[in-house]
Formats: C-alpha cells, sequence, structure tokens
C-alpha cells in the first residue's frame, strides 16, 4: 500500500499505463548500485532518487574536485576535498529522505563485488577505466544481475543494458555480456580528462541509464538488452546497434 504522501509524490509515474499503482511498489522495493559517482553516476541517481527507488547504492573512492563540478550534478563547490559517496549520499538525502543511500567508498575487486553486487537487483556503471567495467560486468554474470552501462567522449555517449547471465537460446535472442562487446585488454580509451567532454552529454547519457534501469525494475516497453543506443550530440542523432554474444567470451560463453 502507498502512503498519501507517496501517492502524491509519485502521482505522475503512477498514472502511466505502463508503471501505475503496482510499479511504483516495485520501485519502493529495489535495491540499484551505481559503480561511478561521476559524470554519469550523478544525474542517474538524481532520478532514481526521484523515482522513489527504495535503496540506492553508490561506490566510488574518489574525492570531489573543482573541475568535477563541470558536469557531475550532485555536488557544489563547498563539497570539493569531500568523499563523493559522502556528499552525493545527503544530496540525495535532501532530494527524498526517504530513499536509502548506502555509500560505499572503495575501489572494486573481483571478490568484493561479487558480494556486494549479490545484495542489489540491478547495476549501473558510469565508470571511466575499462579495469573496473570488466570487474562490474564479471560479478554481474556470476550474480545474474542486469548491468546498464554508459561512456562519453567529447560530443558523444552510448548506453547498453547487459544480461549475459541469460547466454544463449534466451527468447530474447543470445544475450552478450560486456565482455563481448570490449574484450578485456582492449585498448584503453582516452577519458574525459584526456578528451573532455560537454558537461550537458553527460547529462543525457546518465539520464538515458536512468530511464533503461526504471524500464527493468518496472517491466514497462522494450529492454535495451543486446542492443547499444548510441548519442551525437553535435549532430543531434541517435541510432542503435545489435551487439552480437561471443560464444568463445570467458564470462559468459558458457551459460
Amino acid at each position: 500500500m502507498l502512503t498519501d504522501e507517496q501517492l502524491d509524490r509519485y502521482a505522475r509515474h503512477i498514472i502511466l499505463r505502463e508503471v501505475g499503482g503496482a510499479g511504483q511498489a516495485r520501485l519502493l522495493a529495489s535495491r540499484v548500485l551505481i559503480v561511478g559517482a561521476g559524470g554519469l553516476g550523478a544525474p542517474a541517481a538524481v532520478y532514481l532518487a526521484a523515482a522513489g527507488v527504495g535503496t540506492i547504492g553508490l561506490v566510488d573512492h574518489d574525492r570531489v574536485a573543482l573541475s568535477n563540478l563541470q558536469r557531475q550534478i550532485l555536488y557544489r563547490t563547498e563539497d570539493v576535498g569531500r568523499p563523493k559517496v559522502t556528499a552525493a549520499a545527503e544530496a540525495l538525502h535532501r532530494l527524498d529522505p526517504a530513499v536509502t543511500v548506502i555509500a560505499h567508498d572503495l575501489h572494486l575487486e573481483d571478490a568484493s563485488a561479487r558480494a556486494l553486487i549479490q545484495d542489489y537487483d540491478l547495476v549501473l556503471d558510469g565508470t571511466d577505466n575499462f579495469a573496473t567495467r570488466h570487474v562490474v560486468n564479471r560479478a554481474c554474470v556470476a550474480v545474474s544481475r542486469p548491468l546498464v552501462s554508459g561512456a562519453v567522449a567529447q560530443f558523444e555517449g552510448q548506453v547498453a543494458t547487459f544480461k549475459g547471465y541469460l547466454g544463449k537460446g534466451h527468447l530474447g535472442g543470445d544475450q552478450p555480456c560486456y565482455h563481448c562487446f570490449v574484450p578485456e585488454g582492449a585498448a584503453e580509451a582516452a577519458n574525459c580528462a584526456g578528451q573532455g567532454v560537454l558537461g550537458a552529454v553527460t547529462g543525457v547519457v546518465g539520464s538515458l541509464m536512468a530511464v533503461e534501469a526504471l524500464k527493468e525494475l518496472t517491466g514497462a516497453g522494450e529492454s535495451l538488452a543486446g542492443r547499444l543506443l548510441l548519442y551525437d550530440a553535435l549532430s543531434t542523432r541517435f541510432r542503435t546497434l545489435r551487439l552480437a554474444r561471443d560464444p568463445a567470451c570467458p564470462v559468459c560463453g558458457g551459460t
């Protein structure tokens, strides 16, 4: 049963046929882990908290830097020097005090990632290095959790949902994992510090990540699983590509 306050706060969700009261109740009972509380994780966290996701975990071991404020909208000038997860948790609490925010000020390794991720229903990865992305992917496949992944550079961004644990023969087709898309050992892409990024582009991609997470949690619409959504801000174009599953993938190939 939703309280009167919840009925008022989430009214615009509840009147959506694809969400309704039942979908909002699922959001309130959901647990989402966001890995990387930066340019992508920040807007995603804001929209998930505003949507009423009951528990949000934040993983990041960095501190707020002045250069972050151009795109990482959870933080203020007075937060510079503070742990990101601490400042982010406070900001999300101000937005909706009923949302439980768990701050994980740590660097993920394989063992810690698997133990942490199994306590959540879904994972968002907005980190800026392949090593962490592969750690998160391996854990999501191992404990059967959907992974919404986002990335940005300069004026471009991408979003994909991975369900590699479903593997071959699933009704939605062969489902790849992140390793099928970017094999481990691939050359490290330049990050925002090296290439630059238009701040608002991270807002677009982080918001898209939140949208895909909310769809997965409520069952609304068509999952992005197995597809890659590309966004080009300079030409204002979106396009979607189908991702192939690698049958020899060392992470999900045996599923």
